[in-house]
């Protein structure tokens, strides 16, 4: 009971309900263009390309900023691209493109602690693109262009430009904080030792795995499987074991919370079905909106904001029954306890590593 009330532990004072009632004001934009156009399929890549933007933005002189969030945005449009244009591919070639962009990833560190987080995102991005391809992919009545998805992407990173641009006027032009102070600020060099390379290597390895499992047999909603390790794993060796707990019991919390509201549409056809899928992005929006206010307030409640929310527009094209349901949460219990094992692995191997007697020179 102590390990729980520790894991569920809440601090009042880190809600900020101003930053997460401005997320969900400018993340209404797309969310009614995509409904004006009625091209829902491009919604989730918008809304990332907007967050993960807004995520990236280092705040300071307006002229290095744009050039440091462009820089962001366009990198990630080449993940967006990569992600859609193999999400339908053979099982061989994900694995593959899994395993080179988590390992990039990893090894990011090495450009500084700012640019590190911001490769993780894009880490997140590429594996949720994945898997809302490989869904599109399975429905018949729905079609997903790649330029579109790309242009999404751009369109979400460009309405923050655009938003900071105002901003920066309305404040007589001085240079702004960082949006999200919590974001690692530090862009200078890094050494990768050993354990942290190795680390990298695992974690893109076991990543790698992941989506093999998912995509080789074929699993009915396997690729909940990568998205829940993603999301469960934590992403260098020296983070905490109650984060590490938290980001588990978050992305299960999150994902038992998607899978009950995936059951709504279930039974509904036409019009009802059209209108309750609409309700659905809505509340995932809400959810992201809810994860910006509550970042400090309970680490474990904010994963699992994140993980429903992302999972809840991932799977909407899917149809969604009982069997679905039980699919969905076996998967990301997998997903989990595969994170859970590297994580002792690692552990086990940092310790081993802390324990070995110097060798004699």
């Amino acid at each position: 009971m102590s390990w729980l009330s520790k894991m569920f532990e809440i601090n009042p004072a880190g809600v900020n309900w101003p930053r997460a009632v401005v997320f969900l004001d400018v993340a209404l934009v797309p969310l009614f263009v995509i409904w004006a156009i009625g091209y829902e399929q491009y919604l989730l890549s918008g809304l990332f390309g907007l967050l993960f933007t807004a995520l990236c933005d280092p705040g300071g002189g307006y002229g290095d900023r744009v050039t440091r969030i462009s820089g962001f945005a366009l990198i990630g449009a080449g993940v967006t691209a990569l992600g859609f244009g193999i999400g339908a591919d053979a099982w061989g070639w994900l694995m593959l493109a899994t395993f080179g962009v988590t390992l990039a990833a990893g090894l990011a560190l090495a450009f500084g602690v700012h640019r590190f987080v911001n490769a993780l995102l894009l880490n997140i991005w590429f594996i949720v693109a994945i898997g809302l391809e490989f869904s599109l992919h399975q429905q018949d009545h729905i079609t997903s262009y790649l330029w579109a998805q790309v242009l999404a992407w751009a369109g979400g990173a460009a309405l923050w430009i655009a938003v900071t641009f105002v901003w920066w006027l309305i404040s007589g032009r001085a240079d702004s904080p960082q949006p999200l102070a919590e974001i690692p600020g530090d862009t200078s060099r890094k050494e990768l030792t050993p354990p942290l390379i190795m680390f990298a290597v695992i974690r893109a390895l076991v990543i790698a795995g992941t989506i093999a499992l998912a995509f080789g047999p074929n699993l009915s909603h396997g690729y909940w499987i990568p998205i829940a390790a993603m999301i469960a794993m934590k992403p260098n060796l020296e983070q905490a074991t109650l984060v590490s707990a938290q980001r588990l019991a978050g992305a299960l919390i999150g994902a038992v919370a998607a899978g009950l509201l995936l059951l709504v549409p279930a039974s509904e056809h036409g019009l009802r079905l059209f209108a309750v899928d609409r309700g659905l992005e809505v509340v995932a929006l809400v959810l992201f909106m809810h994860g910006a206010g509550i970042r400090f307030w309970n680490y474990t409640l904010y994963n699992a904001a994140i993980a429903a929310g992302v999972l809840i527009l991932v799977d909407i094209p899917q149809p969604s029954d009982y069997a679905a349901e039980g699919y969905r949460v076996l998967w990301t219990l997998c997903g989990v306890g595969i994170g859970v094992l590297v994580m002792l692995l690692a552990g086990l191997f940092t310790e081993r590593t802390a324990k070995a007697p110097p060798q004699p020179t």
